[in-house]
């Protein structure tokens, strides 16, 4: 017998815990646990691979659910009371959701990740994200003209929280690809956070020319009276008809005060968005990024190492500036009591992110002193042009 133990009440309280109470197949769900909690004793007998790997009873749980709706689902005309007496079919359905939880719960593929994630360097921002992306789910979101902003850090944030779960799984190259998103998503908000209501208004006029250019206004005739509108203000800057996408993606900086009169200003990331930020300086580290997400020998002979701490930096640079952006907007619109909590978690994991930053600074710059190579980072880069 298995060394979880749980009556059908107590199945009924999970069920209902995960948003499936009041099923009318709740009895056979627990008999099918049941005869699979048996069934993995069965297998942890026979297999030393995965004789002391423990039973999770939720994931077993959501696993068997899971499966049993999909078959519902994709077989209309069943009756349900006739697969719940068919044996082979309660069979096969431990088998899977067995299968399935071994493998993708205690076997899973490992890329040689180089952390795992009760490391501190990762719980710690995990824990971070997760309270964030909790207080940002209480804003309202998806209506641009008023949540432009939230939408952006939700954005932003739900990426950290991508890029931590590829580095623990082993995936660093796929992380540091993921952080160039990240970092187009934190300077644009940095530019719109800096100029203010100017840059929005720019910045919604142009998400309505790139829906345009893709064909996806409401009618013909809106969309040919925007095309008209985009050749208008392409015209009273001199731009070519060649340049139309780049003015799409970038004319939106035209709300900066006296931009195009900015030094080395041009309608692009690097030279615009980056620049105006005044996050230039991780131009170098941005293009490697590029070149990591367009599929060069760079991606397919990557060091794995250099590629996880190089990430990590940035990942952690990143989430200290989109969490100032962050916490100055909480703080002006939640209650005291929830300001005092904020606060309070702040001031305890702030430092011990800190930490684990400079922590793996060191590392970063070990490894690359003992390789010496001209490896680059925020603070070596140089201006170039694109």
């Amino acid at each position: 017998m298995s060394e979880v133990q749980i009556s059908f009440p107590q199945y009924q309280a999970l069920l209902k815990d995960l948003g499936a109470a009041s099923r009318p197949d709740e009895a056979f769900l627990y008999q099918c646990f049941i005869d699979a909690l048996d069934s993995s004793s069965t297998l942890r007998e026979q297999s030393p691979i995965i004789a002391h790997m423990p039973i999770n009873p939720v994931q077993l749980t959501l696993y068997l659910l899971f499966e049993h709706q999909f078959y519902l689902d994709s077989h209309p005309d069943a009756k349900l009371e006739e697969i719940e007496k068919d044996e082979n079919y309660e069979q096969v359905l431990i088998s899977v959701a067995l299968d399935k939880y071994f493998t993708n719960e205690h076997l899973s593929y490992r890329s040689g990740s180089f952390v795992t994630r009760f490391a501190p360097e990762i719980s710690t921002m995990n824990l971070y994200l997760n309270f964030i992306l909790g207080m940002l789910s209480r804003y309202k979101q998806g209506d641009p003209k008023e949540t432009l902003v939230v939408d952006i850090l939700q954005k932003g944030f739900s990426m950290a929280k991508c890029i931590v779960d590829l580095l623990t799984n082993g995936f660093e190259t796929e992380a540091f690809s993921t952080w160039r998103t990240l970092h187009e998503n934190e300077c644009i908000l940095q530019v719109i956070v800096k100029y203010g209501q100017g840059v929005i208004d720019e910045y919604l006029k142009h998400l309505k020319y790139a829906l345009a250019f893709r064909g996806a206004l409401g009618s013909k005739e809106e969309t040919d009276k925007t095309f008209e509108e985009i050749k208008a203000g392409m015209r009273a800057i001199d731009l070519k008809s060649k340049d139309m996408k780049r003015y799409i993606e970038y004319g939106w900086l035209l709300g900066i005060p006296h931009v195009m009169q900015m030094e080395g200003f041009k309608f692009n990331f690097r030279d615009g968005v980056e620049r105006c930020a005044g996050l230039r300086d991780y131009a170098k580290v941005y293009e490697m990024s590029s070149e990591i997400a367009h599929s060069s020998p760079l991606l397919i002979y990557s060091r794995k190492n250099y590629f996880y701490l190089i990430t990590m930096l940035n990942l952690y640079e990143s989430f200290f500036r989109l969490e100032k952006i962050f916490s100055t907007i909480y703080l002006s619109t939640v209650p005291e009591a929830d300001q005092k909590q904020y606060v309070g978690m702040r001031k305890l994991y702030s430092s011990e992110l800190m930490a684990c930053y400079e922590l793996e600074k060191k590392r970063f710059a070990a490894l690359t002193s003992s390789n010496k190579e001209n490896i680059p980072t925020p603070a070596s880069d140089e201006s170039s042009d694109d």
